[in-house]
C-alpha cells in the first residue's frame, strides 16, 4: 500500500479534520468534576460514532467512573503487526476562567507569531493529539480501504483525575487489549519543529501531611512566645528537605536507585535542539535553580525531585487575624527516575519529617497513597528506529530520543498488566499552556502529526 496517496489525502482533508477536532473540543469533558459527568459520556459517544464511521468495531465501555472507548480494526494484510493506540478524551478544569482570552469550550483558530493555532481546552492535552492518530487511520482507509497494521483503539476518560478505573479495566480486559506494541500520543516535542520519541518517563509519588500543635487556634497575644506555631514548624521542616548549597534533596536515602545518564545519551540530548534560555525565559526564570552540576535537561528528565505543591494554615481571609493556628498543611510530590521505589521513598520522607518534630507537635499523614515508578522504553525494538526515520522524513529534521520530566502511569501499567512495551510520540509544544488558561495546539502540529502517524504506520510494517 503506497504512502504518498495517503499523505495527499491528509493534506486535502485537513480543513475537515480540523472541524472534526473542533466538534470534540466543544464537549466540556472535565473528568474531575461530577457536574460534567454527562459531558464525559457525550465525548465518549462522539468518539465511538467517529470510529464507527471509519468501519471500526467500537463501543463505549462503562466503568465505576467515566467510560472507556475501545475499538478494533483488523482489515490489515496477513501477518501485519498489531498496535494498541492510547489517548484520553477528558480534560482539566478551566479555572481561573477570567484568565481565558476566549471561552475555553468555544474553540477557534488564531494567528500567532508561530503560525495558526487551535485555541481551546483539550486542544493539546489530549484531544488534538488523540485525533492525529484517528485522522491518519481515516486517510489510510479512504485511500486503500484498509490499514497497514491491526489496531486497537483505547481512549480513557479519567486520565486527568487519577485514572481510578484504569487498573481494574486493564486487568479485566487483558486478553482483549493484547497487541505487539502500545503507541501513546500524550507527549510533546523537545523543541519546536524537532520530532521526538520519549525514551524514559519520570515516576510519581504523592503525599500530604498535617502538623497539629495546640488543640485550637490561639490568641497571639496570650500565647505568642510560649506557644509553638505549627506554621513555623512546617517552615522549618520544609526547609530541611533541601541542601541549599547543592540544590539536592536532603532526605536520607532519597537518591537510592538513581543512575547517571550514559555519556552517549547525554551527547544526543546536547544536540537535540533544546533552547535552555527560551525554556526558562518563557515562564519568567533567568536561570535553572535545580541541582548543581547537572544541565537543565538532566534536571528535567533524569534527576528526581521533591516539590512542595501546597502549603497552608491559619487565617487566609481579608485583613488580619491575630492567631497561632492549630494546624498547618503540606502537599508534596516527587518525580522519580531509574529504579527508585515509590513505597520505600515514601517511608524515607515520612521518617525524615517525624524525626524532626518538636515537642507538642504531631503529624498526620494522608492514607490515599499514590505512587508509580519511572518507565524506560525498550529502544532495542526495531519499531523505534523505524519510527525515528519516519519522523525525520516528515519534519525534515533528524528525530531524537528524549527523556520526559512528567509521568504517564499508563505506560507502566501497559507493561506490568498487559506485558506491552510502549512508544511515545507527540507533537505538542512547551508553550501550549496545557492545564492552564488559553491552552492551544499548533495547527502545524495537528497537520504534521497526522502525516507523521501515517508514515509511522507504514514504517513499522515493512
Amino acid at each position: 500500500m503506497a504512502l504518498e496517496p495517503v499523505l495527499s489525502q491528509i493534506d486535502e482533508d485537513i480543513s475537515t479534520a480540523t472541524e472534526r477536532l473542533m466538534d470534540l473540543l466543544r464537549i466540556p469533558s472535565i473528568s474531575t468534576d461530577p457536574a460534567f459527568k454527562a459531558d464525559c459520556d457525550s465525548a465518549a459517544d462522539w468518539l465511538v460514532a467517529d470510529l464507527k464511521s471509519m468501519g471500526v468495531d467500537a463501543a463505549k465501555r462503562e466503568t465505576p467512573g467515566h467510560p472507556m472507548v475501545v475499538g478494533h480494526i483488523n482489515d490489515a494484510p496477513e501477518g501485519a503487526p498489531h498496535v494498541l493506540f492510547y489517548g484520553h478524551y477528558d480534560v482539566q478544569p478551566v479555572d481561573p476562567l477570567d484568565l481565558w482570552d476566549t471561552p475555553p469550550f468555544e474553540p477557534q483558530l488564531e494567528e500567532t507569531e508561530h503560525g495558526t493555532v487551535i485555541r481551546g481546552r483539550g486542544s493539546s492535552d489530549d484531544k488534538g493529539q488523540l485525533m492525529t492518530f484517528v485522522e491518519a487511520c481515516r486517510a489510510w482507509k479512504a485511500v486503500h480501504g484498509s490499514l497497514p497494521c491491526r489496531i486497537t483503539f483505547f481512549f480513557e476518560g479519567e486520565e486527568e483525575s487519577g485514572s481510578p478505573s484504569l487498573i481494574p479495566f486493564l486487568e479485566a480486559h487483558r486478553e482483549e487489549l493484547q497487541a505487539d506494541l502500545a503507541l501513546v500520543c500524550d507527549t510533546s516535542m523537545v523543541s519546536r519543529g524537532v520530532p521526538s520519541i520519549a525514551s524514559q518517563l519520570r515516576g510519581m509519588l504523592k503525599d500530604e501531611f498535617t502538623l497539629t500543635g495546640p488543640r485550637i487556634d490561639l490568641h497571639s497575644g496570650h500565647y505568642g512566645g510560649p506557644g509553638l506555631n505549627p506554621l513555623r514548624e512546617m517552615s522549618r521542616i520544609v526547609d530541611s528537605f533541601y541542601n541549599d548549597e547543592t540544590g539536592a534533596v536532603a532526605v536520607e536515602g532519597f537518591y537510592e536507585g538513581v543512575h547517571e545518564v550514559p555519556a552517549d545519551q547525554l551527547r544526543q540530548w546536547e544536540n537535540c535542539g533544546f533552547d535552555e534560555a527560551e525554556y526558562l525565559n518563557s515562564v519568567g526564570y533567568t536561570k535553572a535553580h535545580g541541582e548543581k552540576g547537572y544541565s537543565t535537561l538532566e534536571q528535567q528528565w533524569a534527576r528526581p525531585t521533591l516539590e512542595v505543591n501546597g502549603l497552608w494554615g491559619g487565617y487566609n481571609g481579608v485583613g488580619s487575624k491575630t492567631v497561632l493556628p492549630s494546624k498547618a498543611h503540606c502537599k508534596i510530590t516527587c518525580r522519580l527516575v531509574g529504579d527508585m521505589d515509590p513505597d520505600k521513598l515514601r517511608d524515607k520522607i515520612r521518617k525524615h519529617v517525624e524525626d524532626r518534630l518538636s515537642t507538642d507537635i504531631s503529624v498526620e499523614w494522608d492514607n490515599d497513597l499514590e505512587g508509580s515508578p519511572a518507565s524506560v522504553m525498550n529502544l532495542d525494538r526495531p519499531e523505534f528506529e523505524a519510527a525515528r526515520g519516519a519522523l525525520s522524513d516528515e519534519w525534515n529534521r533528524e528525530a531524537v530520543f528524549t527523556g520526559m520530566g512528567g509521568s504517564i502511569p499508563v505506560v507502566g501499567y501497559f507493561n506490568t498488566i498487559l506485558g506491552l512495551d510502549s512508544m511515545l510520540v507527540g507533537y505538542a509544544n512547551d508553550d501550549d499552556a496545557i492545564h492552564s488558561p488559553n491552552e492551544k495546539y499548533d495547527l502545524k502540529s495537528f497537520h504534521k502529526g497526522i502525516r507523521s502517524w501515517a508514515r509511522i504506520m507504514a514504517a513499522i510494517t515493512k
